[in-house]
């Protein structure tokens, strides 16, 4: 069942609105609950979504955003608010395509375990042995131990992503430890390319969007979404254009709507197109996964949660009102977040085109599964009402000068001081709104708390580069290597600053 609270109304200012921009609301009929209390229930969920949603957006800076409410099983709600474009303020549509980012990696879970099904792949077997090779670890035999399990829980021991040019690294025994990687999903895809014969959006298009009539889902660029799909915006709203992704990525490539990846939630929630046992194989904790955070390829977690853990493809959470499935997207300018419950039946999902887009889901997830949401802890991104948020908007209104010399005041009391972290996130907000000057003495705030921190000044010579200071950047470069030798990017940057003309 839907859950209800009484939710704050926010400032009375609306940002979004005082720069112009109108909030068309877009929504189809209420599907009908099978009882009256279901009813009075998730009426009123709707009726508050409707009033905060608007409010959110304002208060925390993001454009548009689209929602899907799932209810005993069904798409009960789905609605757009806000625009695609913040420039041209075109509204955001039930047709209005977002970023799914990292919710890609679901879906292509899900077909894998229908491969799985079909028997043209076991989870267990190692994967070279269908794409025979070391595929680009080099001599690493570990490749060998790599399974499709491996991949859909995360424990291949790949990293997140590897730096561009660079070869693959293993870093720890396959199945040993969580730690979030893309490349693994980047890799079994090619392998089911091998097994299917078949290019990888055909092959999704067929096996998931054409069963579960996903119209608008697709893992490359198609020419509709030239006038559906929205923009990105940075932290202060500016569009940061359209990500027209040509070649499919498995782990972050895929363009949906709310309503299809609403219809896809809907099959997990039912096992349709999946053996019940293999259903039920796809929401069981394969791992646990550790309290510090989603990386864990350098080292051993210290101590791992006791509500989270990875299922094949899914993140799994454990509440008082059972356990819950849910993802989260992060393509940077977009984000997105999905959390449901099969005990409930009931579920949500967010699309937002916003950096800011996951500051103001907590209260968008509350509304509809209640406040108790282990993964948002976790995943540990600031609100819009933070002391971060706030020391933000401060900063855009009256600089940083005046701003951060407040701040350091506030900050005596423990409860209003950011940490390193969330100081260095505020100083590239910054440098996105380029207000470079501001992003700067953020830095050096930094540096003046965190002085044997490499990657205080490694962020204080981005900053000075990118506003023409040549010989402070080099300086804190060099800082940055000293203090942490094995920085290869800022060794790499450091020298092109250094054969740079004046």
């Amino acid at each position: 069942m839907l859950y209800s609270k009484r939710l704050a109304i926010g400032l009375p200012v609306m940002f979004l609105m005082s720069a112009g921009f109108s909030f068309t609301q877009t929504h189809s009929p209420l599907v009908q609950p099978k009882s009256s209390k279901s009813k009075s229930n998730i009426a009123t969920v709707i009726a508050t979504l409707k009033n905060r949603i608007p409010q959110l957006m304002n208060e925390g800076r993001v454009p548009g955003l689209s929602i899907a409410v799932v209810e005993n099983n069904l798409i009960a709600w789905h609605q757009g608010f806000g625009v695609k474009n913040s420039a041209t303020n075109e509204p955001v549509t039930d047709t209005t395509t977002f970023e799914a980012a990292s919710l890609s990696k679901p879906v292509f879970a899900y077909a894998v375990l229908k491969l799985v099904d079909a028997g043209k792949i076991e989870l267990d077997k190692p994967l070279n042995h269908y794409l025979p090779g070391n595929y680009d670890v080099g001599d690493d035999a570990r490749i060998s131990q790599i399974t499709a399990r491996h991949v859909l829980s995360h424990t291949p021991g790949f990293p997140n992503w590897r730096r561009p040019g660079s070869p693959l690294s293993i870093h720890f025994t396959p199945g040993e430890r969580f730690s979030y990687s893309g490349e693994g999903f980047v890799y079994l895809a090619k392998v089911i390319e091998k097994i299917t014969g078949e290019k990888f959006n055909d092959f999704m298009t067929r096996t998931v969007f054409v069963p579960l009539e996903m119209k608008s889902s697709s893992y490359v660029w198609r020419n509709d979404y030239d006038t559906q799909a929205i923009f990105r915006h940075n932290a202060i709203g500016e569009p940061a254009g359209q990500n027209k992704t040509q070649q499919p990525n498995a782990a972050a490539s895929l363009q949906t709507t709310a309503t299809d990846y609403g219809r896809f939630i809907v099959a997990i929630l039912k096992g349709e197109g999946l053996k019940k046992t293999t259903a039920k194989l796809m929401l069981t904790p394969q791992i646990k996964v550790s309290e510090s955070g989603a990386n864990n390829t350098l080292r051993a977690p210290e101590k791992l949660s006791p509500s989270l853990a990875w299922g094949l493809g899914w993140g799994l959470q454990t509440t008082a009102n059972g356990t819950a499935f849910w993802h989260w997207g992060d393509n940077g300018n977009s984000k997105a977040y999905i959390v449901a419950n099969p005990q409930k039946k009931s579920g949500v999902v967010v699309f937002a085109n916003s950096t800011n887009g996951l500051s103001i889901v907590p209260e968008i997830i509350g509304e509809v599964l209640g406040n108790n949401q282990p993964a948002l802890a976790w995943l540990k991104y600031e609100t819009y009402n933070s002391p971060g948020k706030k020391l933000f908007n401060d900063i855009l209104a009256r600089g940083a000068e005046s701003a951060l010399r407040d701040y350091r005041e506030r900050r005596k009391n423990p409860q209003a001081a950011l940490d390193e972290a969330q100081v260095n996130r505020l100083g590239y907000n910054l440098i996105t709104a380029r207000k470079l000057k501001d992003a700067i003495e953020v830095f050096k705030m930094n540096v003046e708390d965190y002085p044997q921190s490499a990657n205080v000044y490694d962020s204080l010579a981005e900053a000075y580069a990118a506003d023409g200071g040549k010989a402070l950047a080099i300086k804190n470069y060099e800082r940055a290597i000293e203090l942490d030798p094995t920085n290869e990017n800022a060794k790499q940057t450091l020298k092109k600053l250094k054969e740079k003309p004046e």
